[in-house]
């Protein structure tokens, strides 16, 4: 083996440590959730002991991950997305429900959730369309195709009835702005989540038009002396706000399953079914605030020993942290990932490949999306979708997952110098 071929002078050692760190504080977190005094941390027959394992495995994913030719990940970049869609594809037909979602492959006990893989196999395809030779951004041809790339991923996630994991691929989104997409998307993605939420808050919609005509007539002052095309494209982002007022009672009665409807109500009414609809969002927000500001100690969780909250060991882990670890643990928490997140832009913005840096942005923005939207959800910001906390959350296929693409950033970035020109 070539001397550049051993890593461990080369490897960013700050995101190693500050992944190993939330792995570990996770894993006892979960032990915490589900603790019983009788069973130790090891036991296989629980979640801790199961987690351990994931973690276990997790390493030697990392150890082949970084034995592969850096070449590897751009070369097969398609291979691996379509490898993952066709596991997707056959979630529907020949996979086992868990928790109301048939999202899982696998026989007996062990099974693995393809949509976790979705995310790292779609991050390499955008980075190697993206990377590849001629490529503009300002291409139609080319926007449509990376779109197709993100919508696919989610199409076959909605037929699992995954709506959670589904959202996480809009947030490419912000990868392609970042390579030179007008914001003008943006801008309109925001005003429609704005829009729909003012919607159903608002009884007479025609409020909502006066709104967004005034704001259309005074944007379009603004602009009068450049050219049609911009005029057209204000106008269409007016229209497309004004269609999701109209909309709005369709996609909420007939697109929504019952139980999200009722979710998205307890949003925007927190005080409305906490025995229901409620129950989760009310019980994890007693769990946080009883911690106060030093926490009750770890394996002292009232509220987490009386199983008050369902699934405190998956979605709402934080809810452990929160009453165990109280308001420091928790900013200690929050400051972790700003960290890392913080680090793998520095390590995306460093690349010398336009491969190697989407990928980095790609993984920056993925983990963004899961660590505000899951904290968010169990403080009662956000409805309850079902998004894993990484590296925190129980369960083998998000550890996995969320493995894969952090150290996969972590090889190529080991390589940067091996690059002979920034493109």
């Amino acid at each position: 083996m070539r001397r550049e071929e051993f890593l461990s002078h080369k490897i960013d050692w700050v995101t190693v440590l500050s992944y190993g760190l939330m792995v570990l504080w996770g894993w006892l977190n979960i032990y915490s959730a589900t603790y019983d005094e009788n069973q130790s941390i090891f036991d296989l027959s629980l979640n801790s002991g199961r987690q351990m394992m994931f973690i276990i495995t997790s390493s030697i994913l990392i150890l082949a991950i970084l034995i592969i030719d850096m070449r590897f990940y751009e070369t097969f970049a398609y291979v691996i997305w379509g490898a993952v869609l066709f596991l997707l594809l056959l979630v529907p037909f020949v996979g086992k429900e868990v928790g109301g979602n048939r999202a899982w492959l696998g026989v007996g006990s062990f099974g693995v959730q393809p949509s976790e893989f979705a995310k790292f196999a779609t991050a390499l395809a955008v980075a190697k369309y993206i990377g590849s030779v001629g490529f503009r951004m300002d291409n139609l041809r080319n926007q449509a195709i990376l779109f197709a790339m993100i919508f696919a991923p989610i199409a076959l996630i909605l037929l699992q009835k995954d709506y959670g994991t589904a959202m996480v691929f809009v947030i490419f989104i912000l990868v392609f702005y970042r390579e030179g997409m007008s914001p003008f998307l943006i801008l309109v993605g925001l005003g429609v989540a704005i829009i729909f939420i003012l919607t159903l808050l608002v009884t007479n919609n025609w409020i909502l038009y006066g709104i967004i005509g005034v704001v259309w007539a005074i944007v379009i002052f603004i602009n009068r002396r450049k050219k049609i095309k911009r005029w057209a494209i204000i106008t269409v982002g007016a229209l497309v706000l004004v269609g999701t007022i109209t909309s709005v009672e369709f996609i909420f009665n007939n697109l929504l399953e019952p139980h999200h409807q009722k979710r998205v109500m307890v949003l925007i009414n927190p005080d409305l079914d906490q025995l229901g609809a409620g129950y989760h969002v009310y019980q994890s927000k007693v769990a946080i605030g009883s911690g106060g500001f030093f926490g009750k100690g770890f394996l002292d969780g009232e509220q987490t020993k009386l199983k008050f909250v369902p699934e405190q060991y998956t979605d709402f882990i934080f809810c452990t942290i929160g009453e165990e670890q109280g308001w420091i643990g928790s900013l200690f928490i929050i400051a972790l990932f700003i960290t890392l997140l913080l680090r793998v832009t520095f390590l995306a913005e460093r690349q010398k490949n336009k491969f190697a840096r989407v990928y980095g942005y790609s993984v920056a923005c993925i983990f963004f999306f899961h660590f505000a939207t899951n904290i968010a959800m169990t403080i009662g910001l956000f409805p309850v979708i079902g998004i894993p906390l990484p590296f925190f959350s129980y369960g083998g296929s998000s550890l996995w997952g969320f493995t894969m693409l952090l150290f996969i950033l972590l090889k190529l970035d080991a390589h940067r110098m091996h690059v002979l020109q920034r493109i």
